[in-house]
């Protein structure tokens, strides 16, 4: 009972905290983080010891799974070459570089045990990155390319890990370049092939069901089932879990109904809210309980962490400026992707946010090296840990001001309207020729309201280019129509409380409102 107790304290706590963050204006994610903070030391709240585990097997794969559905294939791979020099090059550059300063500072551990710590505090996080990347407001390809390396640079880093950690306790003299080759390849490759079945069968079970409670709950299924299997076979659940989520997003309306779309639509937006405030919640909770078992002299404990601060930091700085123009010097990538302007690998530098994967990376190193001897394992975590709120309460608090002050030219809304009308335009034509072929026999009062119905679609795609400054016809509407919406409403509720109607009338009366209301909503939000 009490655990229980305790899930539903921590989720009101997230979910009061992420509540008061939109109050105030504040990002949610470092809120809830300072918050976390605070109350580790509140006497008699509970403390919460991190399973490693549980997150990366529990809580990250459906939260990539979200964001993997929500990615654009295509934005994916026109970016594809940024993404990946962010994702596995820069991930593997701060590896080396975190590993080596630590090395330098701490001679008598095995370059190995350090190098894993390298691995553990190089992955920017995904959560954190796209929460924080879309309530700035930056350029939609700057987002993408954030949210393309969060879901792959987990992988990368995980994988460096596992070798990493499997040289600190190998005890047949090390491990060889074979032996990293076949790790690589059976963690990134096995994961692609799981990935791929994973589209397959999912693909294939979707396109059979038409219940939406059905596809909701295999939609629930299918991030879990894929890392179990990925696990099985020693391969990289991270990277299956992508690959099959990009996979199923992208097909995903020709296998799930209207109906379908809606529900697992809903179901994963309340999902990632509470898995993300409750990350970010149990973030910092952790610093009692890390900071309980330091036993390192003060000064010597501020100058490692300044030291690897600054290696996170400016590591991604030193690889973003070479890896954004020096690729450019090609004539042929030059033509077809043009130089941004320096703004643009300032925000990305910027932009490095970690988060908990970083913290259950950390809690999941070995006790003791190859030879059985200790090494300063608290102090790691320790530094796991700074790195996390470091980066993500100044570099997350400090983001929109940083994007206000270089002036980013912000994607052109008249241009997406104007694409969007066009596109509208066409629908509406082959929807008006297929109309034509079928209205023979059919009542001409319901051909003549759908042919209006298409004409005020069509009219809404153009009014958007007009913005905001006087109220259009469809705005009219939607203001009208609520009103009758609410009134409708309230005769229904009164019928209802006076015995005229029974209860099941009633729900099915307001449904139908309901949904008018939210489609309303939308276009006028739009």
């Amino acid at each position: 009972m009490e655990p229980l107790f305790e899930v539903v304290v921590f989720l009101a706590i997230a979910t009061f905290g992420a509540a008061l963050a939109r109050r105030l204006g504040l990002l949610a994610p470092i809120l809830l983080v300072v918050l976390g903070l605070a109350l580790s030391y509140l006497p008699g709240f509970p403390q919460v010891r991190l399973d490693p585990t549980l997150v990366l097997v529990g809580i990250l794969p459906p939260l990539l799974y979200v964001a993997a559905l929500k990615t654009s294939v295509p934005a994916f791979r026109l970016n594809l070459r940024p993404i990946l020099l962010l994702a596995v090059g820069l991930v593997l550059f701060t590896a080396f570089v975190v590993g080596t300063v630590v090395h330098l500072l701490l001679p008598d551990l095995p370059y190995s045990i350090c190098l894993a710590l390298g691995a553990v505090v190089a992955p920017p996080d995904a959560v954190a990155a796209t929460a924080v990347a879309r309530r700035v407001g930056l350029p939609r390809r700057i987002v993408t390319i954030l949210e393309g390396e969060s879901l792959v640079n987990d992988a990368t880093a995980l994988v460096l890990l596992r070798v990493a950690i499997i040289a600190a306790t190998a005890t047949d003299g090390g491990v060889g370049v074979a032996d990293v080759a076949r790790e690589v390849l059976m963690a990134a490759g096995g994961g692609i092939v799981v990935g791929l079945l994973g589209v397959l069968v999912f693909g294939f079970l979707h396109k059979r069901i038409s219940d939406p409670l059905l596809d909701n709950t295999l939609s629930l299924i299918t991030p879990f089932a894929v890392v179990f299997a990925a696990e099985e076979i020693h391969a990289s659940g991270v990277v299956a879990v992508v690959v099959t989520g990009l996979g199923i997003g992208h097909k995903q309306p020709r296998l799930l109904s209207a109906a379908s779309r809606l529900q697992v639509g809903a179901f994963w937006r309340l999902t990632q809210f509470l898995l993300e405030g409750l990350v970010f919640l149990l973030v910092g909770l952790q610093l009692r309980e890390v900071v309980r078992d330091l036993n390192e002299p003060f000064g010597r404990l501020v100058a490692i962490t300044v030291a690897v601060l600054l290696a996170v930091l400016l590591s991604r700085f030193v690889w973003l400026f070479p890896a954004t123009y020096l690729a450019r010097l090609v004539p042929r990538i030059r033509r077809r992707d043009p130089a941004p302007p320096v703004q643009v690998p300032i925000v990305l530098g910027w932009a490095g946010m970690r988060g908990v994967v970083t913290l259950a990376a950390a809690l999941a190193l070995p006790l003791t090296l190859a030879d059985g001897r200790p090494y300063p394992r608290q102090l790691f975590i320790w530094l796991a840990f700074a790195v996390i709120v470091v980066t993500l309460v100044a570099q997350g608090a400090t983001l929109p001001a940083v994007a206000r002050r270089l002036k980013l030219p912000p994607d052109d809304p008249v241009q997406d309207a104007l694409s969007a009308a066009a596109v509208q335009q066409q629908a509406s034509r082959a929807a008006r020729d297929r109309l034509d072929t079928l209205a023979d026999g059919a009542p001409p009062a319901v051909v003549e309201r759908l042919r209006g119905l298409l004409q005020s679609r069509t009219n809404l795609a153009w009014e958007r280019l007009g913005g905001a400054e006087r109220e259009t016809p469809s705005r009219a509407y939607a203001r009208l129509r609520q009103e009758m919406i609410d009134a409708e409403r309230e005769v229904f509720r009164a019928a209802r409380d006076s015995g005229k109607i029974p209860e099941e009338v009633l729900v099915r009366a307001y449904r139908d409102l309901d949904l008018e209301e939210s489609l309303l909503r939308q276009e006028t939000d739009e």
